[in-house]
């Protein structure tokens, strides 16, 4: 039996029902562009007719010029009528789509229930649907719903939804787990089964993830026989989503020697997943398999010593094989592997038996037992570790600073800070408004700053969260703060952490302007007047 897999992406329409998920029509043909780059066979568009956005999406889908088949989808014919005057088929052929996914029922529950109608019209609907489409040119997926549902309560007529599917032409039969609640073993004997019924035919698999068994259920499938999988980038999809792709294709093509794209596209997996989350505007779990931040992320010192002699000790294939890396954590569990490897990869040189990194494993573990919490913290773990090896010059030095904030009856509040430091030697004293006390200090640490270090226009604040590390003391509780900042060409996140969320939020945004200003040199420090003079002569 063949090693190749036909990979069926439904990111755009099956995807789409996840809740929160809601793409623009140039959303989803840049989301397409990224899927026939990484090299599916077929890119389900959307239901054409079915709303403005996938009419739009069908039409410009087709100047673009991919390699992956376009699909539509739709429904069979409605029962008593025929297939040449169905509105939903001839709106497929219509698209301009290079192939249709056709749903049909394969659940006698779902006959009797939904369509009301006779087991035999559903047959006919069925038949009648796949002919037409495929004397209209169009390769057809049936997508068989309910199918293993359908087949516990009454495998003969399954069969013969099936039968009747492939007698009328379709391409694939697919087997679909619409409610998501089979079973591996149930998934691979009834494959088995089928297969065996229509030794000629080529059979998919479609499963829900409603017992987080997308996956699993998935591989069960292909070890039976089918050869054709369905799914979704990030295993997006309506109520708890569609087998991940970005799981499914690397376990198959890595773990189970299966073709399913080309190699050097596989390193693009990463990239791929991450682009369509951003895209999506959903978060991607931290500990997504394969692709996830915390996929190749290790924390425990003797993991760390011992992946640093070879990393096949504690990681399953190279990241790089999916594109993603390896990542060494330095938290309260950090030993001297972890300091010296997070050093190696921030390019400073600590000596291993210096005194240094024993500093900053115990200023880390005091520190997190405090509150901190460096894993998401970069910026501010490299000042720590810059700072103990010696290479962090101050190149500001803070005085105070004063907040204050005022509500007046019928207008918006208003923040005011005003911030006191010396910069080479001369007091600042500043003062600017914002539209809440962490931007005011934002807003006046700049202005201190700014006419030193010009750099300092090209930074943002880029996002701001709060969490609060023990409710049970409520408005009295230690808050962590991170900031997220960012320039033209990086990004680094910050940390605070205190009883008042102001101090908190100011240690973090120090921090932000120390890593900014990592590369200044005191002695370039330019004077506000030569600086003026500078601007004038240019």
């Amino acid at each position: 039996m063949s090693k190749n897999i036909s990979i069926f992406d439904t990111t755009l329409r099956d995807g789409t029902q996840g809740e929160g998920i809601s793409l623009s029509v140039d959303d989803k043909l840049n989301i397409a562009k990224k899927l026939d780059y990484l090299g599916v066979e077929y890119i389900e568009g959307g239901i054409p007719g079915s709303n403005s956005k996938d009419i739009e999406f069908f039409k410009r889908v087709q100047q673009l010029g991919l390699t992956s088949k376009i699909v539509a989808f739709g429904s069979t014919r409605r029962k008593g009528g025929n297939a040449e005057t169905d509105a939903n088929l001839n709106r497929i052929i219509e698209s301009g789509a290079d192939a249709a996914t056709l749903v049909g029922k394969s659940w006698d529950f779902h006959v009797h229930t939904a369509l009301q109608t006779t087991l035999e019209e559903n047959l006919d609907m069925i038949y009648d649907s796949i002919h037409y489409l495929k004397r209209n040119g169009l390769e057809v997926i049936f997508d068989a719903e309910h199918f293993f549902d359908g087949y516990k309560n009454n495998p003969e007529y399954t069969l013969s939804v099936m039968t009747r599917a492939y007698e009328a032409g379709a391409d694939w039969l697919v087997m679909c787990d619409t409610n998501g609640g089979t079973m591996p073993h149930e998934i691979q004997e009834i494959v088995r089964a089928v297969v065996s019924h229509l030794p000629e035919a080529n059979f998919g698999i479609h499963t829900h993830n409603d017992c987080e068994l997308a996956v699993a259920n998935t591989l069960a499938a292909i070890s039976a026989g089918a050869r054709h999988v369905q799914g979704t980038m990030n295993g997006y999809g309506e109520r708890c989503g569609n087998a991940n792709l970005c799981s499914v294709i690397p376990n198959l093509q890595l773990k189970l020697g299966y073709h399913c794209i080309e190699e050097d596209k596989l390193a693009q997996l990463t990239n791929v997943s991450r682009y369509v989350s951003e895209i999506a505007n959903v978060n991607m779990p931290v500990n997504q398999p394969y692709v996830g931040s915390a996929a190749f992320a290790h924390k425990g010192g003797i993991h760390v010593s011992a992946i640093l002699r070879d990393s096949r000790t504690y990681e399953h294939i190279a990241p790089e094989q999916v594109g993603n890396k390896q990542r060494i954590l330095v938290s309260e569990l950090a030993g001297q592997s972890n300091i010296i490897s997070k050093a190696q990869e921030l390019g400073i040189e600590l000596d291993p038996t210096s005194s240094h990194s024993r500093q900053v494993i115990d200023r880390i573990k005091d520190m997190e037992h405090q509150g901190y919490q460096f894993e998401g913290a970069d910026g501010s773990l490299e000042l720590l570790i810059r700072e103990a090896n010696g290479e962090v010059k101050e190149l500001f030095t803070f005085e105070s600073f004063k907040m204050l904030v005022e509500k007046t009856a019928g207008k918006p509040v208003v923040s005011e800070a005003f911030v006191k430091l010396s910069v080479g030697g001369r007091s600042h004293y500043t003062a600017a408004e914002g539209n809440g006390p962490v931007n005011a200090l934002d807003n006046a640490l700049r202005k201190a700053l700014v006419t030193y270090y010009p750099s300092l226009q090209e930074m943002h604040l880029s996002d701001y969260k709060v969490r609060v590390l023990d409710d049970k003391d409520t408005t009295a509780a230690k808050v962590r703060v991170l900031i997220e900042s960012k320039n033209f060409s990086d990004g680094w996140n910050t940390i605070g952490v205190s009883e008042n969320v102001i101090e908190a939020s100011w240690e973090a945004l120090v921090d932000s302007f120390r890593y900014a200003l990592l590369d200044e040199v005191p002695s370039e420090i330019v004077e506000p007047d030569t600086l003026a003079q500078g601007m004038v002569n240019h």
